[in-house]
């Protein structure tokens, strides 16, 4: 397998006080990931690509293009290192390069909050051959940009903007050198008229002193139509078009009701008109029960290609039976339309997401790229000097606990359960897939540590299956959180098992069952527990805006 770095962060990591070494480090071998859904199941035919174009947890996608070169990004929320940037140059096959916050002074603060909070939907833009990417940090210091002259990083610290009241921000270059941020905030006078009533605020802004040039406005009161009560206006951004405006923003809220709505004008300074056919985008005038559903559409952004045409890049999310959905949303494409009377379409209503259409007018890209969508297999075998860029830890960590030797990952366990708001001993992956097999193989760690892997997607809606040894011998074990803190579900002995010895733990993921096997030294599988409830992980079960995440967990016992 082919490693991508960010030494960026393994230097900041090493500067950080080392970790007490009184606890032995847990060495893992591999750790590998198949997916297999139906869905997936016919490939895109020659000409064509596949939706969604970026698998898994990829929330509140963002794009631009530079040149012959596209890039993107999306949230992160409370993982680390945050904002991934990828790049492409036919926006069919993505390469992950880098994070815009990948030292540990970047992302200060996570420590106290919840794995769907910090860093929020981000718009990443380029002007004069600088990158600008502006986000906020809730709970943290709320809204910021950070820069840099290649996207590759490194990027520079935050700039905070304090002035600024709501999440979302975006910023907008126009032809006579004026620059402008519109971001969601609070109604007028701030006061609500029934819940999720917010607006977009339009602000100029001085990027040499990152102060606002005048006072700020509200250009859309609630959406489209105050008179219908349309709620969570956000994600708006300013584009130009011959001698048009155009503001596009997300309405309806991240779940079924998600649609996308577009607003125009001829000059900044007069009003903000909506189309008559609003939403352009959507997928909630559908059934629920038609068959391969994508559904929760919106948060879009637009791409012009060089020759003329227009794509979209936006959320949605892919739930199965039952409507629920471990991958998170996930980042999807579209070609928008421009009508006679110019305005931009992405979706007539009524119409389904296609899984495959044609791809851009781009030639087809020949580098190879780790797959990013369909059906693949993955495999690590920690056999690079740093972490390639799938692994996130769950907050900045604050100090040096993990660390890649002599083709090992070694994890130095930490008392730090996945229910506490702190930097827990673990490295996580995306799920990507409904339907999926997960394994690693480690050796059996000393009495007064487990380990093993961790399927998460909320403080309080996870699981963990590993090995421990207590005074009777080794067991393995899985413990599960759902609605509260963890308990025990299944323990089995494991005779023979000695510290040092190789085990392989593998998971196997079908939709709403999950179920997890233990192979011990001799080749003995272990069933652990068959067909636990899955959709603890599912953001309908613990509301969350991630997806589901897994990987290597490492804990020191409480009282041992």
């Amino acid at each position: 397998m082919r490693k991508l770095q960010y030494s960026a962060t393994a230097l900041a990591l090493a500067a950080l006080a080392p970790f007490a070494q009184s606890a032995e480090p847990v060495a893992f071998d591999w750790f590998s990931y198949r997916g297999n859904d139906a869905v997936f199941d016919t490939p895109p035919h020659a000409g064509q690509f596949q939706n969604p174009i970026l698998a898994g947890f990829y929330p509140d996608p963002s794009s631009c293009r530079v040149g012959d070169d596209f890039y993107a990004t999306t949230s992160s929320f409370a993982f680390y290192p945050g904002l991934p940037i990828f790049h492409s140059t036919d926006l069919v096959n993505w390469k992950q390069i880098g994070h815009a916050l990948d030292r540990p002074s970047q992302l200060t603060g996570t420590e106290g909050l919840r794995s769907s909070q910090a860093i929020f939907a981000p718009t990443i833009r380029h002007h004069d051959g600088v990158f600008y990417l502006i986000t906020t940090s809730v709970y943290g210091i709320n809204n910021f940009y950070v820069t840099a002259t290649d996207p590759a990083g490194p990027w520079s610290d935050p700039i905070p903007l304090p002035w600024i009241d709501g999440i979302d921000p975006s910023l907008f270059f126009d032809e006579d050198g004026r620059v402008w941020l519109t971001h969601n905030g609070p109604p007028p006078n701030n006061d609500s008229l029934y819940e999720g009533h917010r607006a977009v605020w339009l602000w100029e802004i001085d990027l040499e002193t990152n102060q606002p040039i005048g006072e700020g406005k509200i250009i859309i009161n609630g959406g489209v139509d105050l008179s219908q009560k349309p709620v969570w206006i956000e994600a708006p951004h300013i584009f130009k078009k011959d001698d048009w405006y155009y503001l596009t923003c997300a309405e309806g809220g991240t779940s079924i009701q998600h649609s996308q709505v577009v607003f125009r004008t001829k000059s900044l300074d007069e009003e903000w008109v909506p189309w008559d056919n609003n939403p352009i985008l959507t997928q909630r005038d559908l059934p629920a029960d038609r068959e391969n559903p994508i559904i929760a559409a919106g948060h879009a952004d637009f791409l012009e290609l060089e020759n003329g045409d227009w794509w979209a890049t936006f959320l949605a999310i892919r739930p199965y039976e039952g409507g629920f959905y471990n991958t998170g949303r996930e980042v999807y494409m579209l070609p928008i339309e421009w009508t006679e009377d110019g305005w931009p379409m992405i979706l007539e209503q009524g119409k389904e997401i296609p899984w495959q259409l044609e791809r851009p007018d781009l030639p087809l890209s020949q580098e190879p790229v780790p797959p990013t969508t369909g059906n693949f297999a993955w495999r690590d075998d920690f056999d690079a000097p740093e972490l390639g860029y799938e692994w996130m830890y769950l907050r900045t960590p604050q100090d040096n606990w993990l660390e890649l030797k002599d083709g090992q990952l070694q994890i130095t366990p930490k008392n730090v359960g996945l229910s506490e708001l702190k930097n827990p001993s673990w490295i996580s992956r995306r799920q990507q897939h409904s339907t999926y097999q997960a394994a690693t193989q480690f050796e059996a760690p000393v009495q007064g540590t487990s380990a093993g892997v961790a399927a998460f997607i909320r403080e309080d809606y996870n699981f963990y299956c590993g090995i421990r040894k207590t005074d009777k011998g080794y067991e393995a074990f899985l413990e599960k959180s759902e609605e509260s803190a963890p308990r025990l579900v299944a323990t089995h002995k494991l005779e023979n098992l000695e510290a040092g010895d190789q085990v392989i733990l593998r998971i196997e993921g079908e939709k709403e069952r999950i179920s997890f096997y233990l192979e011990t030294p001799d080749g003995e599988i272990l069933t652990v527990a068959r067909d636990e409830d899955a959709t603890i992980l599912t953001t309908t079960r613990a509301w969350s805006f991630i997806g589901a995440m897994m990987g290597p967990y490492a804990r020191l016992e409480s009282g041992e």
